[in-house]
């Protein structure tokens, strides 16, 4: 059996979890409820030790270590096991771990103990081998390794998030190396085993806390499978960086979030909050639950797209790396835009010193989007040179590709600047702005076509691409921008809160009404829906919500939602009718209140 210690992990963890919980019980290791942390009730901890214990253990029994004794001779031309490198490394991160559970280390104190672990496996001959310089390519190591063992750490903020992600991450590395290299698939088989029997415990709501002693751990032996992956030979260089970002994309992204926001926030990068992306997810309407699947989700598609990466050539890679990293970036932008700190602290950035291009990026946000324009262009003129030519064909135009996308490049930025697609304001696209932005990706394709033809006379070049590069900008710009205005309204929804009530009128008024409702959370009002008495809107949606009936229909629709106002959006309905209106709230013991819009003249004499 190929995966025999992988089932070994799983069944140790499923029976030593509940022993170390029920010791954590007596020992009075518990986590209790802070206004820094997430969770309401006092956990158990010290689950790392069970993860430790189920992983640790049979991969000592699997590994040689007499040809460990070889670093002692200084013969690392062979290659040393690697199951003894992350066994031994594992070790020393999870005595670290343990040590900051129950006395609290300094952070300096935890940095300086994980930069000498992941030292001593650069020593070791272990390196990412992304740069030819020894030198620059040991401290990218160290750095990588250091990062995302700490990334693991700050990811477990959750219930389930971080062993979750972890497991996720090791069935990739498994996929990656199953067949190719033993050693760590079975390290990888081992380590999602662990974690997936840890997850019964774990997961929504936790019984058991990993605390660092855990997240450490899989953080370590995490960071040593992906550089891994690069110190592959077999794969092409491309592969060697995506690759490895890919599979570990989720604990990036909420560490990159997390880290800039505290810094321009005035905080410290070390203190804990319930700032991370799991946290935004929740303030946005979602579950605990939900937060952590959707995040699992990512973690899912950015390890498919990993492998992906890692079996095809270097042409062909880019078509998944590229919309994966740019999908992210969207969701790390807008929820960066969410206010987790109160005011008083997030204004702390107006008593500072910060360069105009700071400014720009905590507030205007327009230099964002630049950038991501920036790869979106890129990506289409690319794209639409592979969907014109087979793989025969694009080994000669991707020489064409790469001599003109500069030009491509700076003529569609400067288009998209001229006509106003950076004006407009962050979040909200109306008509006018779908209009500016097809003039916006016509222009840029124009101008592009006539900087191609005067700088190469138009030679070796299908007017085909062209085409396919407009028909692909315009999607990918309405897109971009389209995703900021649904996800915004997607939230307002969810967030609403306050006395539910019942909009009559899915007309003007009634939309006018509902985006007041939703961008205006002081009014403490949450909408259930609309009745009209327009029988052809009956069924029908308005920004979301349902015209449930008629005012006749009314009845039947109390008695199965808790509605307790009735708020009507239009003016000029007859006395009778509205007498009648009158007349049925009091009836049903419901409010009743009237939708207006009022223009005060200021008397300029005051």
């Amino acid at each position: 059996m190929p995966y025999f210690f992988a089932m070994i992990s799983f069944a140790a963890c499923v029976i030593l979890t509940p022993l170390v919980r029920k010791a954590a019980a007596l020992q009075g290791w518990v986590a209790n409820p802070t206004a820094d942390r997430w969770h309401k009730k006092p956990t158990a901890l010290m689950g790392g030790i069970a993860i430790y214990a189920a992983i640790s253990i049979p991969l000592l029994i699997h590994t040689d270590f007499s040809e460990f004794s070889r670093v002692f001779s200084h013969d690392f031309d062979n290659g040393l096991p690697v199951s003894a490198v992350v066994w031994i490394g594992m070790t020393a991160v999870f005595l670290l771990g343990l040590v900051d559970d129950l006395i609290r280390l300094k952070p300096q104190t935890k940095l300086l103990g994980q930069i000498l672990v992941a030292s001593l496996v650069a020593f070791l001959g272990f390196r990412l081998r992304w740069f030819e310089s020894m030198t620059l390519d040991t401290l990218l190591t160290i750095f990588w390794i250091v990062g995302i063992t700490n990334a693991f750490n700050l990811l477990d903020n959750m219930d389930g998030l971080c062993a979750g992600i972890g497991m996720i991450s090791a069935f990739t590395v498994l996929a990656i190396f199953h067949g190719i290299h033993s050693d760590c698939a079975q390290i990888a088989a081992m380590t999602a085993a662990a974690l997936a029997a840890f997850l019964l415990y774990n997961f929504n709501p936790a019984t058991i806390f990993m605390g660092d002693c855990g997240s450490l751990t899989i953080g370590f032996i995490i960071s040593i499978l992906t550089l891994m992956i690069s110190d592959t030979p077999i794969i092409n260089s491309l592969s060697g960086i995506a690759a490895p970002v890919m599979v570990v994309l989720t604990p990036i992204m909420d560490t990159t979030l997390v880290t800039l926001i505290r810094i321009l926030s005035g905080r410290k990068a070390s203190t804990g909050g319930r700032d991370h992306a799991s946290h935004r997810l929740v303030l946005m309407g979602l579950s605990e639950r939900g937060a952590v699947l959707l995040l699992y989700g990512i973690g899912t598609i950015s390890g498919i797209g990993a492998v992906f990466v890692y079996r095809n050539d270097t042409l062909t890679a880019p078509s998944v790396i590229i919309p994966v990293l740019l999908a992210v970036l969207l969701m790390g932008i807008y929820l960066s835009q969410l206010r987790v700190y109160p005011e008083k602290e997030f204004s702390m950035l107006r008593n500072r010193t910060f360069t105009p291009i700071l400014i720009d990026l905590t507030y205007k946000r327009q230099l964002l989007l630049i950038l991501l324009d920036f790869g979106m262009i890129a990506f289409s003129y690319y794209l639409s040179y592979r969907l014109r030519f087979d793989s025969t064909d694009f080994l000669f135009y991707f020489k064409i590709f790469l001599k003109s996308l500069p030009a491509v490049i700076s003529c569609k930025l400067i288009a998209f600047f001229v006509v106003g697609v950076y004006r407009g304001i962050w979040g909200y696209m109306s008509s006018n702005d779908v209009a500016v932005y097809l003039k916006a990706s016509t222009f840029a394709t124009f101008l592009s076509v006539t900087a191609v033809t005067f700088i190469y006379r138009f030679e070796d070049f299908s007017k085909g691409i062209f085409i396919i590069d407009w028909l692909l900008t315009t999607a990918a710009l309405l897109g971009t921008r389209g995703f900021f205005r649904l996800t915004g309204d997607a939230m307002r929804r969810k967030t609403l809160k306050g006395e539910t009530v019942i909009i009559y009128g899915a007309g003007r008024g009634g939309e006018i009404l509902l985006r007041e409702i939703m961008h205006n959370q002081r009014l403490n009002i949450k909408p259930a829906g609309f009745i009209d008495d327009d029988p052809l809107k009956n069924g029908k949606k308005l920004q979301g919500y349902s015209v449930l009936g008629s005012f006749e229909t009314l009845p039947a629709i109390l008695k199965n939602d808790d509605i307790t106002t009735l708020l009507i959006s239009f003016k000029g309905q007859s006395p009778e009718k509205m007498a009648d209106i009158q007349d049925f709230c009091r009836k049903h013991a419901i409010a009743l209140k009237q939708f207006s819009i009022q223009i005060d003249t200021i008397d300029e004499s005051v």
